[in-house]
């Protein structure tokens, strides 16, 4: 029998957008681009406190498949982020954004990546988590994952201005 995939996802989209407004997590607030496409998100993440991105707001869109929940949508910053698990062009690396099944490279279980199980509150919360604790074992950045793990000082204070940056302030 035929399934619909796209109005699956678009009630399940509509669930989990219901249930993230009545129980916002701290540090995000997330929901359609608009009323008319619910398949693009919008997310400002609050830097984690006792990190070097405390402070800082970080912007992203999260793009979801007309397959959704079978396959997981994808993530960008929109803002600079300076960070060994986001690509230069902010696309974020983390394993629950990737493919079901086992992974071809052999560096994370089945279990780690995306199920449909998962969803936005738990992908918006791995990357608050990621953004406190990074793994520098998988550098979508290799600029970042190298200062990160060889001078941290040296992390924190490109963190800090690329918050500058993303704040509006000019002397950054």
């Amino acid at each position: 029998m035929y399934r619909n995939h796209g109005s699956t996802a678009l009630r399940r989209l509509m669930t989990e957008y219901r249930e993230l407004c009545l129980n916002p997590p701290e540090g995000i607030i997330a929901g359609p681009v608009s009323e008319d496409n619910f398949f693009e998100w919008e997310a400002l993440i609050m830097g984690p406190p006792d990190t070097p991105f405390e402070g800082g707001v970080f912007p992203a869109i999260i793009k979801f498949p007309k397959d959704y929940p079978l396959n997981p949508p994808s993530m960008r910053f929109t803002c600079p982020m300076f960070h060994p698990n986001v690509y230069s062009n902010g696309e974020v690396c983390i394993s629950i954004l990737h493919p079901p099944g086992e992974d071809p490279n052999q560096y994370e279980t089945s279990a780690e990546r995306w199920s449909p199980v998962q969803s936005v509150e738990k992908i918006l919360l791995s990357v608050l988590s990621m953004i406190a604790e990074p793994n520098d074992e998988s550098g979508a950045n290799v600029d970042a994952s190298k200062i990160w793990r060889e001078n941290r000082d040296e992390y924190n204070k490109i963190v800090k201005q690329n918050i500058k940056k993303t704040l509006g302030f000019t002397d950054a």
